[in-house]
């Protein structure tokens, strides 16, 4: 069976029509052409395709389409853009927190969720926002330091 399914995405409306087991990291890739979201193991064990949803992370990989109807999605080409970088980006660029960046879009999508609930993390409370994202390149060292700087940074304390 198809359903019309109607989303908002990084502030823009979509139709689409879907079958009723398709996978939202599927409709964000292969319909809407929204590929920075990355599909990595498919079971939600790695977050490469963590998404925020109404404002919290999402393995986008376990969400079915259907179940987005009428919620706020932000992927993370909603997050800012090579002439516009969001100061996660940023700072993730500045202390080369990544390496490969397969991660990442999954990790900044956390990363922001954390941030915009609070604004000044400790290291445990970034460790657990992000222990459903894996990096197999980096580790999570300088990914805690980014996102540290990125709340300093957001509070007006440093840069």
């Amino acid at each position: 069976m198809i359903y019309e399914v109607n989303l908002k995405v990084n502030g823009q409306d979509y139709k689409v029509e879907v079958p009723a087991d398709e996978k939202l990291v599927d409709t964000l890739r292969d319909r809407l052409e929204l590929t920075g979201t990355k599909k990595g193991c498919g079971v939600g064990e790695c977050g490469t395709c963590t998404i925020l949803l109404d404002g919290k992370p999402v393995s986008s990989c376990l969400y079915l389409t259907v179940r987005a109807e009428g919620k706020e999605i932000m992927t993370i080409e909603g997050l800012g853009d090579p002439d516009n970088l969001h100061p996660l980006q940023e700072n993730f660029k500045d202390l080369q927190a990544l390496q490969c960046g397969f991660c990442g879009p999954g990790i900044f999508m956390s990363a922001k969720a954390l941030l915009d609930k609070n604004s000044d993390p400790s290291d445990l409370e970034i460790k657990e926002a992000l222990a459903g994202n894996l990096c197999r390149c980096t580790g999570h060292v300088k990914i805690i330091d980014a996102i540290k700087a990125t709340a300093a940074e957001m509070q007006g304390r440093v840069k």
